[in-house]
């Protein structure tokens, strides 16, 4: 992969820096990092990034390169001598791979001298080349020095060679060894660089890596060799003529894994060139109008990989990181539950041979007790054992430095248990493996008696399991910090600033606009010298100006290309924006703004008076606009692509008054079908509901047939009562046929009165005259206009005093409950009146209902099960009066 410039590379870039950033001033200098530096270039109407890397390239930029957050002290220095100065000139010295970069005239000039050839260089002189800075100081020989304060020979690169003759390309041929590359033959010979030659050898009918001796012979092919020699040369000298120069990258298809295991091609940049060499022309390549677009399409793209390889290695390393503690914390954990299982062997394994460890301990103490020497001691502990004294076996080894011994200690009972629950040899290898304690080593204190070694152990045991519950909790904490060290750093690798593709930065956005819902630009200043610079310099005679009657409101523009009015909409939001920046937005005042055409504003004072800086006067009518909310929010601006335009042709259009009045009746029209679509919806609903409610009616049905049946009866009744008592009937009949209304009149307070009707039912009356009292009996309606009485006397007098109290109460709920469903129906009825429109699907069967069953209340159910009493009622009345 090529990182760095060829001599060719430089020439074509050189060339197209010389036409396109002299005349330019630099406003800014940034570091990206310790070899490479951005000088932001700006000249009227154009800017550009001049990105310099030592060592390795030139050219501008249009990307967007992460920055260091504080300059170096290199790029502090740089400000202080480049800033605000112009580039004079760039130039390349001699045929070697260095650039200067003249910056400013006369004794206030200096120069950036960029050195491009092995490990490279960027050195700042004075306008006598005397180094001011240098960024890697370094001595060439034992005369020249590169440092400050010393001068920079700018007279020491190479001078272009002459044309290479006849003669000096045979004796060149003449003294290389056989097999030896052509190009490696002509590149000292040349200053054109491999690229060059390789593609000129091709052309002359040279092979790739074509070798002396092989595919070249000296007497045949010199002429052809040298003329191939000549085009290279004559190459160079064209492209450094030439302004601009295309430029192309050269790609390598790889073949990558993806994540679900296909595969898929991945172009990776290999090369970039000013042209297209013979060598690459069936090789991927991609095409780009200049050079430099080309250089920084390429090492862009590198440098992002670049970050993102990095980006993942820092991932990687705080992942790691993490499970590494977690690790840690794994093995602490398991070593002590092991030094817990460990101890607690021990402990047992002393207990079970309490006797053998209190004979070790006292053979042992005896010895030391009597001054016998360590040496001896252990002589005798050998004899003991040659002899096979148990406890001298047991001993392992002598630690009288530390007053210890080490015992070799088992499970004395592990081979009885063997014996008798095992029978096969297998099975005692089995039980062996499973439950047997194998012998194992001791540490024991001479100090301390059997049973005192054991405690020793046991204490070890709880105190290790002391310790891993402490580390428990400590590593549960420290894993959380571990853990948030570790998001953040994940946050902050996913936070890196890749390179991305800079944006190009429209005139307008330093002031304040937006785009009006008509597609017009509507420009203010942010302040006073905004608003001159804005008025002078961007205000046109079809434009239009934008003011509040307001002190301090900004200068707006609406930019006017037709020359026509505009529409009422951006003159409103226009209005809106002048309003929301001045002092009305401060103070909450209301007020209005006004417009006028761009030749109605002057800066011309009238005599005697003087504009202060972003004052103007206005000449003529001003078109004063209604007073605005103030409102104001921010949107998006999104840029289509060109598939996308299409579909959003004639969106933000001027729309006349008709068009308008249109938009608003289709809303209107569609709120209206979203209105009509939830009436059927409830209409269905209750549907459902009416449903239901038929299936509980024909119940109801084949009660009220069995009460239409006591009906007939109770009339019977009442003709046989009606030829006996005469008169009386009669006129109670009539009482019957026209109810009395009562008129209750209640005093509220002062001259107000409250006036309510009631009807009297006159079967409470016939009731009374039978006999009965109006307390004693209770009037229910059962759908219909047919009273029926329920007289109370049937029940026996406890349930009448245990129940009297709770009817009342009930009655008069019950009769408050329908007089409520009876203004319900009464204010229906007057609101289908008033609609003058038949009822809708449902419901006139609902208002049926209501009107059939308005006098039914909540505890119809309950009356329900008194009418069964109600037929022997009425016979035992009717016997009485018989």
């Amino acid at each position: 992969m090529k990182t760095t410039f060829t001599t060719v590379d430089l020439l074509a870039i050189v060339a197209e820096l010389q036409e396109r950033v002299i005349g330019m001033r630099v406003v800014q200098v940034y570091d990206v990092d310790s070899k490479t530096y951005l000088i932001k270039l700006q000249k009227p109407d154009q800017k550009c990034m001049l990105l310099v890397e030592s060592g390795a390239r030139l050219h501008t930029t249009e990307y967007e390169w992460p920055k260091s957050p504080a300059p170096s002290g290199f790029s502090m220095k740089l400000r202080k001598h480049l800033r605000n100065k112009r580039i004079e000139a760039v130039q390349q010295l001699g045929v070697d791979r260095i650039v200067d970069l003249t910056f400013g005239s006369g004794e206030a000039q200096h120069h950036v001298i960029l050195e491009l050839y092995d490990r490279g260089n960027i050195v700042l002189t004075d306008h006598s080349y005397t180094i001011l800075n240098i960024l890697r100081p370094r001595k060439e020989g034992e005369d020249v020095r590169f440092a400050v304060h010393e001068t920079y020979p700018a007279d020491r690169p190479r001078l272009p060679k002459s044309p290479l003759s006849t003669e000096d390309l045979k004796n060149a041929l003449s003294s290389a060894k056989e097999n030896t590359p052509l190009k490696k033959i002509l590149n000292p010979l040349l200053d054109c660089g491999g690229g060059v030659l390789d593609h000129e050898l091709l052309e002359a009918g040279f092979r790739t890596g074509a070798k002396l001796g092989q595919d070249l012979k000296i007497n045949d092919d010199l002429t052809q060799l040298h003329k191939a020699a000549t085009r290279a040369q004559a190459v160079v000298t064209e492209w450094a003529k030439r302004p601009f120069q295309e430029g192309y990258i050269i790609k390598k298809i790889e073949q990558r894994k993806k994540g679900d295991g296909t595969m898929e091609e991945v172009p990776i940049y290999q090369e970039f060139m000013p042209f297209l060499f013979a060598q690459y022309a069936q090789s991927p390549n991609e095409r780009f109008p200049t050079f430099n677009e080309a250089c920084d399409e390429y090492f862009s793209k590198m440098e992002a990989g670049k970050i993102d390889q990095k980006a993942v290695q820092k991932e990687k390393e705080a992942l790691k990181k993490l499970e590494n503690v977690k690790r840690d914390h794994e093995r602490r954990l398991q070593d002590l539950s092991c030094t817990q299982k460990t101890n607690e062997l021990h402990g047992h394994m002393i207990e079970l041979n309490k006797d053998l460890v209190d004979k070790a301990i006292l053979v042992v103490r005896s010895a030391v007790a009597n001054q016998i020497d360590w040496k001896q001691i252990k002589e005798l502990l050998a004899e003991a054992q040659a002899r096979g004294d148990t406890v001298a076996l047991a001993i392992k080894q002598l630690k009288l430095e530390s007053n210890s011994i080490i015992l070799s200690l088992s499970n004395p009972y592990d081979c009885e248990e063997d014996d008798i629950l095992l029978d096969s040899d297998e099975e005692r290898e089995e039980g062996n493996d499973s439950t047997k304690m194998r012998p194992m080593t001791v540490d024991i204190d001479l100090d301390l008696s059997a049973m005192a070694n054991a405690r020793r152990y046991f204490d070890q045991k709880r105190q290790a399991a002391r310790k891993e519950q402490k580390t428990i909790d400590a590593s549960a904490k420290v894993l959380q910090i571990t853990t948030k060290k570790t998001n953040e750093t994940l946050r902050e690798v996913a936070a890196i600033s890749n390179i991305n593709k800079a944006r190009k930065v429209h005139w307008f956005e330093k002031f304040l606009w937006f785009i009006s819902s008509e597609n017009y630009l509507v420009i203010g200043g942010r302040d006073s010298q905004m608003n001159e610079l804005l008025v002078k310099r961007h205000l046109h005679h079809q434009d239009v100006y934008v003011h509040a009657e307001m002190h301090g409101a900004p200068s707006v523009i609406i930019k006017n290309p037709t020359g026509k009015e505009p529409p009422p909409k951006t003159l409103h939001e226009a209005g809106i924006m002048a309003l929301c920046y001045s002092r009305a937005w401060d103070e909450k005042v209301v007020t209005s703004a006004w417009w006028v055409w761009g030749n109605q504003v002057s800066k011309t004072a009238p005599s005697g008076e003087y504009l202060t800086t972003g004052a103007f006067m206005i000449r003529g009518k001003k078109n004063f606009l209604p007073p605005s909310h103030l409102i104001y929010g921010f949107g998006f601006l999104f840029r289509l692509e060109e598939e996308s335009i299409a579909r959003h042709v004639g969106e933000r259009r001027v729309r006349s008054l008709e068009e308008d009045e249109v938009k608003d009746a289709m809303s209107s029209l569609s709120v209206a079908d979203t209105d009509d679509h939830s009436d059927l919806l409830l209409e269905e609903e209750n549907g459902l509901m009416e449903k239901n409610k038929e299936e509980n009616e024909d119940t109801t049905l084949q009660s009220m047939k069995e009460e239409s049946d006591d009906e007939e009866d109770e009339k019977g009744s009442r003709e046989q009562i009606d030829n006996k008592f005469g008169t009386e009937v009669k006129e109670d009949e009539k009482i019957i046929e026209f109810p009395d209304t009562v008129v209750d009149i209640t005093h509220i307070g002062g001259d107000q009165f409250s006036i309510r009707a009631r009807t009297v039912s006159t079967m409470s009356q016939l009731s009374v005259q039978s006999g009965g009292t109006e307390e004693d009996n209770e009037v229910v309606y059962l759908g219909d206009n047919q009273p029926v009485i329920i007289n109370r006397k049937i029940n026996s007098n406890n349930e009448f005093n245990k129940g009297k109290k709770g009817s009342r109460t009930n009655s008069k709920i019950a009769k408050r409950q329908i007089e409520q469903k009876s203004v319900e129906e009464q204010k229906c009825h007057q609101d289908i009146d008033s609609k003058g429109s038949a009822p809708k699907r449902g419901q006139r069967s609902k208002m049926k209902k209501m009107k059939k069953y308005r006098d039914q209340d909540e505890e119809e159910r309950e009356m329900r099960m008194r009418l069964l009493q109600v037929r022997v009622c009425r016979q035992q009345y009717g016997s009485e009066e018989r």
